[in-house]
């Protein structure tokens, strides 16, 4: 791990340990190893990797005190962002990573296996589907997502799954604006509400980013999410 690493995270209060920082390098190496016959990522440089996808998993540090959360769930987790990064760091978490295509749920097994991880565990399946079973719905304190998707979509498919008074954070680009405030109807529609929107560059560099944390004020109507493909193909 290289210093530049270590001086990204504390920009967020986050000092590694030796093990941590070498659970990070070998999740680095399944990834870039396994991204040689499956379409994980296209950052493969290890600077980059850690900035834009290891750090940039962490800046949630910055606006949720993640020592007071108890469960995660990540919702189209992908590689494992940021669901795996947040597990490494804060190791008393309960995570479920959520995806929908079952050859990333093999990585991911072999990335939690190998690092050693424990109170993980990788779904296949999808967000559609399973906000609808009664061991996930409204279950979690905190739902992420890095998913490329509108936040309206996002919203539907992940505010099922928390609390009330949990929240889900969406992590988005710099600009954002339009699309944030065009989901304002659906994420009152779906239980939550937006607290905060944290507008920020990822540690030196010009990336710039957004934090949109949506807080659940109300239970989720049982009729959503709508059933798979319509919250993408006609968002609220």
């Amino acid at each position: 791990m290289t210093d530049k690493f270590d001086m990204e995270l504390k920009e967020f209060g986050i000092v590694l340990s030796d093990i941590q920082k070498k659970q990070f390098d070998r999740y680095y190496e399944l990834l870039t190893e396994w991204n040689t016959f499956m379409n994980l990522t296209a950052i493969t440089d290890y600077d980059e990797v850690n900035l834009k996808h290891f750090t940039d998993s962490l800046s949630i540090a910055k606006i949720v005190d993640m020592n007071k959360v108890n469960s995660v769930i990540d919702v189209g987790t992908g590689a494992g962002l940021p669901g795996i990064p947040l597990k490494i760091v804060f190791p008393h978490l309960r995570v479920v990573l959520l995806d929908s295509l079952n050859k990333r749920i093999k990585f991911l097994n072999k990335v939690i296996e190998e690092l050693r991880l424990g109170d993980i565990i990788a779904y296949h399946g999808r967000a559609e589907e399973y906000a609808r079973k009664n061991e996930f719905r409204e279950q979690f304190d905190l739902c992420v997502s890095r998913a490329v998707a509108n936040l309206s979509t996002l919203s539907e498919y992940c505010l099922p799954f928390v609390l009330i008074t949990g929240s889900f954070v969406s992590y988005k680009s710099g600009e954002s604006d339009i699309e944030i405030k065009d989901a304002e109807n659906a994420i009152k529609l779906l239980g939550g509400e937006i607290s905060l929107i944290d507008k920020f560059s990822l540690p030196y560099s010009n990336l710039g980013r957004s934090l949109v944390n949506i807080r659940k004020i109300k239970h989720t109507p049982s009729k959503f999410p709508r059933k798979a493909g319509l919250p993408s193909k006609d968002p609220l």
